[in-house]
C-alpha cells in the first residue's frame, strides 16, 4: 500500500522578547555594587549612603528619588533664610548627616546660659519642624563649645559648666516643645573649649577676638537613627 506523503504546513515561530534579561542584569549588577560599598565602608556615611540608595532606587524604577536628608536641610535651611539668621546660623551636612552651627553670641549672654529672645523664636521653628512625622526617625545631638577664656561663677565654674549649660538649654527647650517626648531622639554633650574651630590664640599667645567668636558655639546634628547608636 503506498504512502501517501503528507506535507506539513509552515510554520513560523514567533521571536521570544527577551528585553526584560536587560533589565534584570542591570538590576543585579546594580545591587551586587551597592552591597561592595555597603560592605567596604568602614563607617556609614549617611549623604552617601542615601545618594547611592536613591541612584539604584532610580535605575530600578526609572523615577527621581527624593532622600530624606536632603529634604529635611532644605526645610531647616527655610527656617534660617525665613528668620533671617544666615549670619548667625550655619547649615551643612557631614559625614553622618546635617550640622547646625549656632554663634552663641546671638542666642546666649555672655557667661549665660539662657535663650535670648532670637534664640527662643529659632529653636521653636527648628522644634515644630523636628516634630512632623516625617522626621521622627532623626536624633538629635546638642553640643556646648567655648573659647579658652576662663570663667568662673557660681554657676559656672569652668568652661566645661557653661558650654553644658547651654547645650543642655536647648536640649530642654526642644523637650518643653514635645520634640522628644519619651527621651530616646535627644541627647546633650560639653566639649568645653577643647574642640576650638580656629586657633583661640596667634602664636605669641595673644587672643585672636574673631577666632575666639566663632569657637563659642552650639552644635546641633541631626542624624538618622540608624547611622549611630546613642
Amino acid at each position: 500500500m503506498a504512502r501517501r506523503n503528507r506535507r506539513m504546513p509552515d510554520t513560523k515561530e514567533e521571536p521570544v522578547n527577551e528585553d526584560w534579561l536587560a533589565t534584570y542584569a542591570d538590576a543585579i549588577t546594580l545591587l551586587m555594587a551597592f552591597f561592595v560599598m555597603l560592605v567596604s565602608f568602614s563607617k556609614i556615611e549617611i549623604p552617601t549612603f542615601e545618594k547611592v540608595q536613591a541612584g539604584i532606587a532610580e535605575q530600578i524604577g526609572k523615577r527621581e528619588v527624593v532622600r530624606p536628608t536632603q529634604v529635611l536641610e532644605t526645610d531647616l535651611r527655610d527656617v534660617v533664610f525665613n528668620l533671617a539668621m544666615d549670619s548667625d546660623v550655619n547649615v551643612s551636612t557631614d559625614d553622618e548627616g546635617i550640622l547646625l552651627e549656632l554663634g552663641s553670641g546671638s542666642f546666649f549672654k555672655p557667661g549665660s546660659a539662657n535663650l535670648t529672645n532670637d534664640a527662643v523664636l529659632f529653636l521653636k521653628d527648628i522644634g515644630d519642624l523636628l516634630k512632623e512625622p516625617r522626621y521622627l526617625g532623626f536624633q538629635i545631638e546638642v553640643s556646648g563649645h567655648t573659647d579658652n577664656s576662663p570663667i568662673n561663677s557660681p554657676r559656672f565654674p569652668t568652661n566645661w559648666d557653661l558650654a553644658a549649660g547651654r547645650a543642655i538649654a536647648v536640649v530642654r527647650f526642644f523637650g518643653a516643645l514635645g520634640v522628644d517626648p519619651d527621651s530616646k531622639r535627644m541627647r546633650a554633650i560639653s566639649y568645653g573649649e577643647t574642640k576650638p574651630k580656629l586657633p583661640n590664640d596667634d602664636d605669641f599667645g595673644e587672643p585672636i577676638p574673631e577666632n575666639r567668636a566663632l569657637n563659642r558655639r552650639i552644635e546641633i546634628r541631626i542624624f538618622p537613627k540608624y547611622s549611630r547608636v546613642f
